[in-house]
C-alpha cells in the first residue's frame, strides 16, 4: 500500500511531468469506477500536485476566463456565459492499496485508467489516474481530511507536537505498532515504515504505545551542548518519532524512491535498505487490525494470545554458493524430499471392496500380486465348503452316471432276446 513516501513522491512526479504542458476539454471518468464524476471542462488549464500524509490534492487552473466559455455551457445575446467561467477545482485522492499516477499517449492509455485529464498539444497525452485494485479514492472540491494529523515528512514539528500533547488519547492504549498506523497522529506511516521504526529502535511491537511515547517528554539534552553536536546526536540516536521522519526521508532519496509508475527503476535499492520488513529469518503476527508486523526478538506484553510468531523462511532459488549454512542445510532437505517423492511410484487405482483392492483394467500387473489379508482369508474360508464335503457330491454323481449306463445295457439285451425269441 502507498505509504507517505510514495504520495509524495506522486506529487513531485506530476509537477515534472506537467510542468510546461496546456490541458484541455473534459476530464474524463471509467464507466467501472464508482467514484464521482469530476464536473470540470476547460479550453486551456494547468495541473499541479501537493502532498500531505496519504494524500494528494490536485489543483485544476484555467488559464483564460474567455477561452472557458464553452457552447454547453449556453451564452447570452451579449456573448457572456450564463454561468460564469469555469472556477478553479481541487482534487483530494487517496490511493487505497495500488493507486498511481501515469502520463501516457492518448492511444497508450493504461487498462484501469479511472480518471483522465488530456493535454491541448499534439499528439495529445493524458495524465491518468491508475488503480487496478479500485480501493481509491478522489473527492470533488475537496480538502485535507479533518481527522489526519500533520504531514511526518513536510511538517515535522506539527506533527512532534501533535503526538506529545495528546498522549492521554485512548488510540495510546493500544500497543506501538497499532498506534503508529493511526493517520490522526502519524499521517503518513504504514505498514512498512512502522517495521523499519520499531526494528531499529529494539522497541517490542506490542509494547503500550503510550508507555513508548512517554519517555520522550522527558528527554533532555545537556545544555552544555553546542548546537552541532546536538544535531549530530539526534542524528545518531534518534527517538521514535524522529525516525517517523527520517526514515520516510531515506526512502525518498532510494534511487529506486519507493514511486515509479514508468516502471524504470531498480527495486534492488529499495529491498537493501529494508532490514526487517518481509525479510527471511524475521517474526510475524497479526494485530488485532488483521495487519501483519514484522520483527525480531519478542513481540511485547501485549501481543495477541493463543497466537505464535511465524518465522519467514528464506528462499532457496537463489545461488547455493551466496546462502548462509542454514539456508544451504534448507536447500538440501528440500531437494532430498523433492528427489524421494519423485522415486515413489504412483498410486494404483482401482475400486475398494472392503479392505482388498480389485485391480482395474490398466492395473492388472501390479494389483493381481497383491495377496488378501488375513481376516479376509478367514471370511473367505469360512464361507466356502471344505474339500471333503466335495468329494462325497461328487462320488454320488458318478455313481448315478453309472447305474443309468447299466440300466440301459441290460434294457437293450432284454429286447434283443424278445427278438431272437
Amino acid at each position: 500500500m502507498p505509504e507517505g513516501p510514495e504520495l509524495h513522491l506522486a506529487s513531485c512526479y506530476i509537477n515534472r511531468v506537467c510542468a510546461g504542458l496546456i490541458f484541455s476539454g473534459k476530464v474524463e471518468k471509467s464507466k467501472v469506477s464508482k467514484n464521482p464524476e469530476v464536473p470540470f471542462e476547460s479550453d486551456e488549464y494547468l495541473i499541479s500536485a501537493t502532498s500531505r500524509g496519504k494524500e494528494i490534492k490536485l489543483a485544476l487552473m484555467p488559464l483564460k476566463e474567455e477561452e472557458n466559455m464553452h457552447p454547453s455551457r449556453g451564452r447570452d445575446k451579449a456573448g457572456q456565459s450564463q454561468n460564469g467561467p469555469q472556477q478553479p477545482m481541487d482534487l483530494v485522492f487517496r490511493f487505497g492499496m495500488s493507486g498511481s499516477f501515469k502520463l501516457t499517449p492518448e492511444d497508450e492509455l493504461p487498462k484501469h485508467a479511472h480518471l483522465r485529464f488530456y493535454t491541448k498539444e499534439s499528439p495529445r497525452q493524458a495524465l491518468c489516474f491508475t488503480d487496478f485494485r479500485r480501493f481509491g479514492r478522489w473527492e470533488v472540491h475537496g480538502t485535507w481530511q479533518l481527522d489526519r494529523g500533520p504531514c511526518v515528512i513536510l511538517e515535522y514539528e506539527k506533527f512532534r507536537e501533535n503526538v506529545l500533547r495528546n498522549l492521554s488519547d485512548k488510540a495510546f492504549n493500544r500497543p506501538i505498532c497499532e498506534a503508529l498506523l493511526n493517520q490522526k497522529f502519524f499521517n503518513g506511516i504504514g505498514n512498512y515504515l512502522r517495521a523499519e521504526i520499531l526494528h531499529r529502535l529494539k522497541i517490542p511491537p506490542f509494547e503500550k504505545a503510550r508507555t513508548v511515547l512517554e519517555a520522550l517528554q522527558h528527554r533532555k539534552q545537556s545544555p552544555g551542548l553546542t548546537l552541532s553536536k546536538k544535531v549530530k546526536l539526534k542524528r545518531e540516536n534518534p527517538d521514535l518519532l524522529e525516525l517517523c521522519h527520517l526514515l520516510p526521508l531515506e526512502v525518498i532519496r532510494l534511487g529506486r524512491k519507493g514511486y515509479d509508475p514508468e516502471r524504470s527503476g531498480n527495486n534492488a535499492a529499495f529491498e537493501k535498505w529494508l532490514r526487517c520488513y518481509s525479510i527471511p529469518g524475521t517474526k510475524s503476527l497479526r494485530d488485532s487490525n488483521g495487519r501483519t508486523i514484522w520483527f525480531q526478538g519478542e513481540p511485547g506484553p501485549m501481543a495477541p494470545k493463543g497466537k505464535k510468531s511465524r518465522k519467514r523462511s528464506p528462499k532457496v532459488n537463489a545461488d547455493p554458493e551466496a546462502l548462509g549454512p542454514k539456508v544451504k542445510k534448507l536447500a538440501s532437505k528440500r531437494s532430498l524430499k523433492a528427489s524421494t517423492t519423485q522415486e515413489k511410484e504412483p498410486k494404483s487405482s482401482g475400486r475398494k471392496k472392503g479392505k482388498e483392492l480389485f485391480p482395474g483394467p490398466e492395473n492388472t500387473k501390479t494389483n493381481g500380486a497383491r495377496k488378501p489379508k488375513v481376516r479376509s482369508r478367514r471370511k473367505v474360508s469360512a464361507n466356502q465348503e471344505s474339500p471333503k464335503s466335495e468329494a462325497p457330491a461328487a462320488g454320488g454323481k458318478r455313481q448315478a452316471l453309472a447305474q443309468r449306463s447299466t440300466g440301459a445295457a441290460t434294457a437293450a439285451r432284454r429286447s434283443r432276446r424278445v427278438k431272437a425269441e
